[in-house]
């Protein structure tokens, strides 16, 4: 007996596209970048992120950008099974939320508000909640279908 692999036309079975694998596989590069900016040149960077190049700011990045790494590490990964690792973009949602928690509260204070520290905040760690939320959503609606299919 041979297997169907005509595409098929239900429009009731979800669909995980390959641009939400992009997304993942962007959002996991962008963190990995970042992280490895912390870790490698945090005190030109915070200096950077500070606008005010007179006042040196010393301050240990290291642990921070570990942890970012880490978690761009794991949403990288998470990119190349979707759904069957579902839980490692699970944890790169929470590692980005955490990751905007602590540089508020640990670098924030510091450093202060500035356009550059919104941005940092703004765009390599709130903005990606969103679509990787999006693309989470997606892989846990194929991955209930998936599990109907085996029933």
């Amino acid at each position: 007996m041979m297997l169907d692999t005509r595409p098929t036309t239900d429009p009731t079975m979800p669909r995980y596209t390959m641009p939400m694998r992009g997304i993942i596989l962007l959002s996991g590069m962008l963190t990995v970048a970042w992280g490895a900016f912390f870790k490698w040149m945090g005190e030109p960077l915070v200096s950077w992120l500070a606008m005010f190049p007179d006042e040196p700011v010393v301050l240990d990045t290291s642990v921070y950008g570990s942890f970012v790494l880490i978690i761009g590490f794991l949403l990288f990964l998470s990119a190349f099974y979707p759904i069957s690792w579902i839980y490692l973009t699970m944890v790169g949602i929470g590692g980005k939320l955490i990751s905007a928690i602590w540089f508020v509260l640990y670098y924030v204070d510091i450093i202060g508000w500035n356009k550059r520290t919104i941005f940092h905040l703004g765009f390599n760690e709130l903005f990606w909640l969103i679509p990787l939320s999006y693309v989470l959503w997606k892989a846990l609606v194929v991955k209930g279908y998936l599990k109907t299919l085996e029933d």
